[in-house]
């Protein structure tokens, strides 16, 4: 089966409530899924698939994006972390110059083109595989980073590359332990529906942040 395929098959076509504007190639359960990828792993290099979600975090930055649309609007622009694309294509709807939908998963790459296709916007996006720590930032006029502190070290580091960017940087995250405390301002909150087989609760506080430099 190819990959484009096993993501069709394995999910179906829908929008989160917070964002509806933007259907995407989503799990509805994690468990077949699961199961599905670790199947699929014997054949090909498939990983855990956390590009099926619309994480909380990358939904607050999505909506803030298209509600506050200046933001990015003429800009080239990075999204690290981008999984499925909803950052991405969020930015590409509010009239970003180009995005680089940038994760270190190599599946992502081709869920973010699906998702870019289905919603009109491919030729505005470009997907690419790498890690973001030590990304060359130099070329974008923004940061977009949605839901990706989730471990100590990796958040440190990241956190340390990117107050060294010349581009300034927006956070969509709902709290996670380690994101970044100091340096950082709030921009825009928002409650986030959510299932409870990736989060705590069925509801999830979520916000934007814009990240001071140096």
């Amino acid at each position: 089966m190819e990959l484009d395929e096993f993501i069709r098959v394995n999910t179906v076509v829908e929008a989160t409530k917070l964002v509806p504007e933007i259907p995407l190639h989503l799990a509805t359960e994690l468990t077949p899924l699961w199961h599905a990828t670790e199947s699929y792993l014997n054949q090909t290099n498939i990983g855990a698939p956390f590009w099926a979600f619309a994480w909380v975090g990358g939904q607050a930055l999505a909506r803030y994006i298209l509600d506050e649309p200046e933001t990015v609007e003429g800009l080239h622009v990075v999204d690290i972390g981008s999984g499925g694309g909803i950052v991405s294509i969020a930015a590409a709807m509010a009239g970003a110059a180009h995005i680089t939908a940038l994760d270190i998963d190599p599946v992502a790459a081709t869920v973010c083109r699906l998702n870019a296709a289905l919603n009109g916007v491919a030729d505005h996006i470009s997907a690419a595989e790498g890690d973001a720590i030590g990304y060359d930032f130099g070329q974008f006029d923004l940061i977009l980073v949605g839901d990706v502190c989730y471990t100590r070290g990796e958040s440190e580091d990241l956190t340390h590359h990117l107050r060294r960017a010349a581009a300034p940087v927006l956070f969509g995250d709902p709290g996670r332990q380690f994101m970044p405390r100091k340096g950082i301002h709030q921009v825009a909150t928002y409650t986030v529906e959510t299932s409870q087989e990736i989060e705590a609760n069925p509801f999830t506080e979520a916000s934007v942040w814009r990240m001071v430099g140096l």
